[in-house]
């Protein structure tokens, strides 16, 4: 079983710059890389903040904050990575552009590296055989925000080897984490339960069965949601639910994944949520206010 000591993580953004956090705290090097040194800068600024708050709430201390910090290093370039003896790729959800990252890493990884994506939704198996070792690939889903969701999905491809798949339970244990084991099935467990609920509460808005404030209120008072359902889409980022819904619609081939209309628009319009500013809620004022 390879011995992970070194972790790569692909993409600087929300999930990657998390997952760089969290291995770093659990005593891995990690080097985190993204295409520019701006993303890259701000990235460290993200995970700096965090371990700050972590240590005002006294959840860790100032000495592990420093010591983590440290075990990250920052690399605008893919051959950064050589050394890793795990990569993690946080890209955008589209299985194309993850293709390209693992044709162009497969060239640069030791041998012996195992490959994980953190795709939400797309197979596992077919990553996988875009590059050349689908016996050391592995779906690794941590859940978003990284420092503070207790779970991560452990997916296996049809080719991944028993060896990857102990060495990637034994990276996400010591990260603190819960596993879920989920066949590889489009969305996996987790988003195969949320993601048609979140386009369901589209649909209840696009029908005008209720507005934004009315649906979230709804689920957080009525099913003790933390976040209603569009409040959380905006989180996740509507580009991303989008994405999962046309894998869960496609590779499923049933009706009720069809994506709302609605969702559509917003995505067309650059409507992404937080990210963008504008989602269901406008997020630039003072407070978020409903866009329907």
């Amino acid at each position: 079983m390879t011995a992970i000591k070194t972790v790569g993580v692909i993409g600087s953004g929300q999930m990657g710059n998390g997952i760089a956090h969290v291995a770093a705290l659990a005593g891995f090097d990690v080097v985190l890389n993204d295409v520019s040194a701006d993303r890259l800068k701000s990235a460290m600024a993200t995970i700096n903040g965090n371990l700050s708050r972590q240590v005002a709430k006294q959840t860790i201390t100032e000495d592990a904050h420093k010591k983590a910090l440290a075990r990250i290093t920052s690399a605008e370039s893919l051959d950064g990575l050589a050394n890793c003896d795990l990569v993690i790729e946080t890209a955008v959800e589209k299985e194309d552009v993850k293709r390209k990252i693992f044709h162009e890493l497969c060239g640069i990884l030791k041998p012996e590296a195992i490959i994980a994506s953190n795709t939400s939704s797309i197979s596992i198996t077919r990553l996988a055989a875009s590059t050349d070792r689908p016996e050391r690939f592995i779906g690794i889903h941590f859940m978003n925000p990284v420092p503070v969701m207790e779970l991560a999905e452990l997916i296996r491809g049809i080719a991944t080897d028993d060896a990857t798949f102990e060495a990637a339970r034994e990276f996400v244990t010591r990260m603190g984490k819960q596993i879920a084991v989920s066949e590889d099935f489009p969305a996996f467990i987790v988003n195969r339960i949320l993601l048609p609920m979140i386009n369901e509460a589209i649909y209840t808005l696009y029908e005008g069965v209720g507005n934004v404030e009315a649906i979230d209120a709804a689920m957080k008072l009525g099913a003790h949601h933390p976040m209603g359902p569009l409040e959380l889409a905006d989180f996740i980022g509507l580009d991303t639910c989008l994405s999962i819904m046309q894998v869960l619609h496609e590779g499923l081939a049933d009706s009720k994944y069809r994506p709302c209309p609605l969702l559509v628009k917003y995505v067309e319009a650059g409507w992404l949520g937080r990210k963008s500013q504008r989602g269901f809620y406008d997020y630039r004022g003072e407070k978020p206010v409903p866009t329907r």
